[in-house]
């Protein structure tokens, strides 16, 4: 038996990788310092015309050299790396549940915090009314501001006052509420009996506050003919009176006596005791007082150049105005026997 040990296979096959692996070094090595052969431009840099200039010549810039050495390793595989996110899918349902949780609690907070609640309201444009009264029937101190429907609120404001010729309400976050109203003016002091209101232009009648000058005082017996409601306005309250009679006194005022007071009935219209004795009477019509106006006065005039006192004056009719004369009792029991001597 041999001192040599015999190889196995696998031995047999290392020994020839690694001189195989030995020689590949050895000839990349050699390739390695193997001298580089000159390359020869192609480019003549002379002719026998002339020399090509050298600003002409692509001018070289000397790189440094990389080599590739190709060694007898074995190979790697670089694995592309895998990241995997999770996938998040969209509940719609749970995503409609927070949403409505999120709005249950700010309407909660809207209608319960204390910030959001009405002080009190600014009132502009209030000449006679006072804001307390405004506010007080408007009800929205200590309101929450998100409770608070203006349009109901400028109803309830002019239905409550007739002397209100518009109001508009506006609200602004927090808790403020601005009121500008706009007042009618009254210019005829109406009374009848114990009882009086002022009227304004449109003939709506509304209750008298404090003092006001410069109306125009009318001693009423019986009710006037009321006046169309206004459409446009719907909040508008019905005119007590008819706006061409509030035009027919106003016209009327500045002949009227000193002294005396305008009088008002239904069978007549307008008119006035005279100091002198008798009671004029115009009716209710405005367009043509002017002319009643001249009418009454030529037949003043004329009854007083004749130093006749009658007792009425009627000149409703411009175009059929008369006089009558108060008659005693001697002056009836003589026409009365005149009467009966001609039957």
């Amino acid at each position: 038996m041999s001192d040599r040990r015999e190889l196995s296979r696998a031995e047999i096959v290392r020994r020839r990788r690694a001189q195989r692996t030995a020689k590949e070094l050895e000839q990349t090595a050699k390739r390695a310092l193997k001298p580089i052969v000159p390359v020869n431009s192609r480019t003549p840099t002379s002719s026998s015309r002339g020399t090509i200039p050298n600003s002409s010549r692509p001018k070289l810039v000397a790189k440094p050299r990389r080599f590739n050495i190709a060694l007898g390793l074995p190979e790697f595989h670089l694995h592309k790396l895998k990241i995997s996110m999770p996938r998040i899918h969209a509940n719609w349902r749970l995503a409609s549940i927070l949403l409505s949780i999120l709005l249950g609690v700010a309407i909660y907070l809207a209608f319960t915090l204390p910030y959001f609640y009405v002080p009190g309201a600014t009132v502009l444009g209030n000449v006679r009314l006072n804001r307390d009264e405004i506010t007080n029937v408007l009800g929205v101190v200590g309101q929450s501001i998100f409770t608070i429907q203006p349009d109901e609120l400028e109803a309830r404001l002019r239905m409550n006052y007739p002397e209100l010729l518009s109001a508009e309400i506006k609200i602004y976050l927090p808790n403020h509420v601005y009121v500008t109203v706009s007042e009618r003016q009254p210019v005829i002091l109406w009374q009848k009996g114990e009882g009086y209101t002022w009227i304004d232009q449109a003939g709506v009648a509304f209750r008298p506050r404090g003092a006001e000058t410069g109306l125009v005082p009318v001693v009423a017996v019986d009710e006037p003919p009321a006046g169309l409601p206004d459409l446009a306005d719907p909040f508008s309250p019905l005119p007590y009176m008819q706006r061409e009679l509030v035009d027919a006194v106003i016209a009327l005022f500045p002949l009227l006596p000193a002294g005396t007071t305008m009088t008002f009935d239904s069978a007549h219209g307008l008119g006035w005791k005279d100091p002198r004795g008798w009671q004029a009477y115009f009716g209710t019509s405005a367009h043509d007082m002017p002319l009643k106006i001249r009418v009454y006065q030529s037949l003043v005039d004329s009854l007083m150049a004749r130093n006749v006192f009658p007792e009425t004056i009627n000149v409703v009719y411009a175009d059929a105005p008369f006089y009558r004369i108060a008659v005693t009792e001697t002056e009836e029991l003589t026409t009365e026997e005149t009467v009966d001597s001609g039957q």
